[in-house]
């Protein structure tokens, strides 16, 4: 079956949620990232943001595949075993899930990789859970949790960029 173009969209936001991430928990992450420049900025502000980010089909496309990867190396899917363990114990190394992630923020400019790399290393929110899920629990979040924080971090940059004046 050939999905539409604006079908993409819909389709994200359900296998986001299947693996457990609200675009609410998202626009959190992107509210965070901001939260030095504007103090009274609130999620629900930056919900227009994540879902401009998320409608572009670059974006989309590289949440289906890191969702489809995760799923294939947690259901033991994956014909290569030793990527599959490679992604289930989520290498320190591997470094594509960032490279796919980097590919969102490249649509954002400098600030989204600066806001990525940020939001990578401290794991907040939705992305520490994601991170501990991926590490305790059996489940594979190799690249949902750099997927969310690539959609917070350009969501959080394209914010920014249309954003006249800071409260800081």
């Amino acid at each position: 079956m050939e999905m539409e173009e604006k079908d993409y969209f819909d389709y994200c936001v359900t296998l986001l949620k299947k693996r457990g991430v609200r675009l609410e928990d998202i626009a959190d992450c992107a509210r965070y990232l901001q939260s030095s420049y504007h103090h009274s900025l609130t999620s629900e502000e930056l919900m227009e943001s994540v879902c401009k980010v998320l409608g572009k089909r670059e974006v989309q496309f590289a949440v289906i595949t890191g969702i489809a990867f995760d799923e294939a190396a947690e259901e033991n899917r994956l014909k290569d075993k030793e990527l599959e363990e490679i992604l289930l114990r989520d290498e320190p190394l591997y470094g594509v899930d960032e490279v796919l992630a980097y590919g969102i923020c490249n649509t954002y400019g400098s600030i989204a990789l600066t806001n990525f790399g940020f939001i990578d290393k401290d794991k907040y929110g939705i992305i520490r859970k994601l991170n501990e899920e991926g590490k305790n629990t059996g489940h594979c979040n190799t690249f949902l949790d750099d997927l969310v924080g690539a959609i917070a971090a350009s969501a959080a940059s394209r914010f920014a960029h249309n954003s006249e004046e800071e409260d800081v």
